[in-house]
Parts: structure tokens; sequence; C-alpha cells
């Protein structure tokens, strides 16, 4: 979290009135304060935990002392010591006590409960985070650069971050789409099981690394899947995962823009958790309009919000606007039109969108707590 150190402080215009200032909201607000740097603080560990497979080791639920991590992962038992009294101190593995052996810094044990794991050391369950840490680990490394976009208004695309970001954004979302698409979005979409199971069309536009094209194709043995985005080493990636998957004869990744993807006659096409992130988001929707079959079908989905600021001062509002602000936003304004939709842009805004791109259908199929699931006809 160093990226902004060495940029020098504005110039205070003024200060509370001493008189003012209530002692325990002050106190308080200090003490949340610490817990949020402590949790900063904790997000490149977290990562490093991950890497180093520290929570994947403690995932059968059993107590290990240092050592035993440290012989079971290939790690230096001093750092993995230090590492886990952290992390119990932020209440992500759980304190045992000391053990019996008598020496009191090598015998402290600790273990991970099931909920504690379900979070950090499963990657395939729908409720892993590690995917969210990786994103923001990823994202505070363009701290210098977003302090003069900041200053100008200027964007930063997408292809200008570190690849972890690209890896961690596909891991956040991979879960999630894995527990619901196929089993609840889709069939939310009026007739579109019927369509895919006969054998459809489908674009899937911004597509990354593919994790949701393949879980479609998967399901739907009949339908063919093209996967579109400008970025071309996700493209790599979605290319190897469609292939592992032996999908390679009806999955397809091309290089291409939301506004000029080649094809038309498509039953579905699908953008998710990227809409807000493009500079002209009307004007991908008017060329996905003009690129459906009869009757055919927009898939949206995008991160979970209100239509008003104060519906999303919760967690997941704090989440997502924290991505936005890093992340989303920036890229949107180093496109074309700079629309700046935004990570939390809400049902209502995003219906104005669709309608202005000549959608005259448009409702909530369905939701979960981090995505809004839309469904927009001609």
């Amino acid at each position: 979290m160093t990226a902004l150190e060495n940029t020098p402080a504005p110039t205070a215009t003024g200060a509370p009135d001493p008189a003012a200032v209530d002692e325990a909201k002050l106190v308080a607000f200090m003490g949340k304060v610490l817990e949020d740097c402590g949790a900063a603080a904790a997000v490149p560990l977290v990562v490093l935990g991950d890497k180093l497979g520290l929570y994947r080791a403690m995932g059968d639920g059993a107590p290990v002392t240092a050592a035993d991590l440290a012989a079971r992962t290939g790690t230096a038992e001093r750092y993995v010591r230090e590492w886990l009294a952290g992390q119990a101190a932020g209440g992500y593995v759980t304190y045992d006590g000391p053990g019996a052996d008598g020496d009191a810094d090598r015998g402290r044990r600790y273990h991970l409960e099931p909920e504690q794991a379900a979070v950090l050391a499963d990657d395939a369950a729908p409720t892993c985070m590690l995917g969210a840490f990786e994103v923001f680990n990823a994202a505070v490394q363009i701290g210098p650069r977003l302090l003069e976009t900041f200053r100008t208004g200027e964007g930063v695309g997408w292809h200008e971050h570190v690849p972890a970001l690209f890896s961690g954004t596909a891991r956040f979302f991979r879960n999630g789409y894995a527990a619901d698409l196929v089993s609840s979005w889709l069939p939310a979409l009026d007739g579109m099981v019927d369509r895919l199971t006969a054998g459809g069309r489908v674009a899937d536009v911004g597509c990354g690394y593919g994790h949701s094209t393949v879980l479609m194709a998967q399901a739907y043995p009949a339908s063919t899947f093209v996967g579109y985005d400008y970025h071309p080493e996700s493209l790599e990636s979605a290319r190897r995962l469609a292939a592992e998957a032996g999908l390679s004869d009806r999955v397809t990744f091309e290089i291409a823009s939301a506004g000029d993807f080649p094809g038309t006659g498509f039953d579905l096409i699908a953008y998710f958790d990227c809409l807000h992130d493009m500079g002209d988001p009307v004007g991908a929707l008017t060329h996905a309009r003009a690129a459906l079959a009869p009757e055919g079908t927009v898939l949206l989905v995008e991160p979970y919000a209100g239509d008003d600021v104060a519906d999303n001062l919760n967690p997941v509002g704090r989440l997502f606007y924290s991505a936005s602000s890093l992340i989303c936003t920036p890229a949107s304004l180093s496109q074309p039109v700079g629309a700046a939709l935004g990570t939390q842009a809400g049902e209502a805004r995003l219906r104005a969108v669709a309608e202005e791109a000549g959608f005259t259908r448009f409702r909530r199929a369905a939701e979960t707590p981090f995505n809004l699931v839309l469904e927009a006809r001609p």
C-alpha cells in the first residue's frame, strides 16, 4: 500500500472546532479507522498465504503449529509464525493457545474453522473470496497513475493494469457464475433454456478468461458460443480453458470491441459484469440489438446496487465503489464517450441505457447478494 508515498499533502483549509468534537464518537471512529488500516495491511498477506498454499494446508481444520505448517508448505517457520499470529488477530484463522511442549513460541497452535476454510481455503466454493484480495492487491499498483487521473479526469485502460488483476477478477466472479448462471440465471430468461437446448447462437461480450462462456457451453451441447474481448492476453486464457474442457469445436474467442463485434442472428448476447466498464454502453447495446436474432435476448449481469447512494452504504457497496474508483471508472474514462456508469450504476440507470439503445422490454430476472441479473429485449 505504498503506491501513494512521497506525495505532497494538500494544504489544510481549516480544522474542526475542538469544542464541536464529540469525544466518544471520535474514539469510536478512530477505532474503525484502525481496524480498516489493519484490514488493508492484511490484503497482501492474504494473497501471500493463498499463493504459498498456507490456507489450503490448513483446510482440514486440524490444529497446526508454525513448524507444522511450514513443513507442509515448504516455507520458513519464522515467517509462518508471524503470519499465523497476524491472521489470528484479524480473525482469519483461530488461535488454540500454546502447546504442551514448553516452547511458548514454537508450540502455539492454530486452525481454520469450517467457515474460514469456505472463504479462504476452498478455491471452488461460491463463498471463496481470495479473488477479491488478488484484485485489490493488484489494483493499488497503479497508485501513482491514479493520482494523476484524479486530477486530470483521464482514464486508465484495463490492459494497463498488472496481470494479477485479470486473473483475480476472473477468479472472483468464476465461482458465483458456476453456482448460479446455468441453474438460475439462464432459466430466468423467457424461453432461453428451450432455445439453447434446441441449438442456439450465443455471444459473450467482454468475456475475459471465458469462464461464463465455457459454463454455458457445457450446459447446452447443441448450441455454439463465441466470446469477444479486446484484451488478447485474456483470450489466450479463455482458449486454453475451452480446449481443456474439450469445447473448441463449439466455442471460439475473438478479439473485438463491444461496439463492433462481428456476427448476427444471436439468440443470446451476454455481458457479465462488464457493461459498466465500457466507454459507450449505449453504443454497445445498440450494436447488440442489431446483432440479435428475432426475439433474441440480451443478458446483463451487473454488480448488485440500489438506485441511490444511500441504498449502497453497506459492505457490498463499499467493496464495489472501491473497485469502481480503482478500476472500472478509470477503464470507462479511457475509452471514447467515457460514460463512466460506475460499478454501482443500479437498475434504473441500466434501464435508461438499454432504452436509449432501442430496447423496449427490460426487467430484473434474478439477483444475488453480489449481482443484478437483467433481461433486455427489443
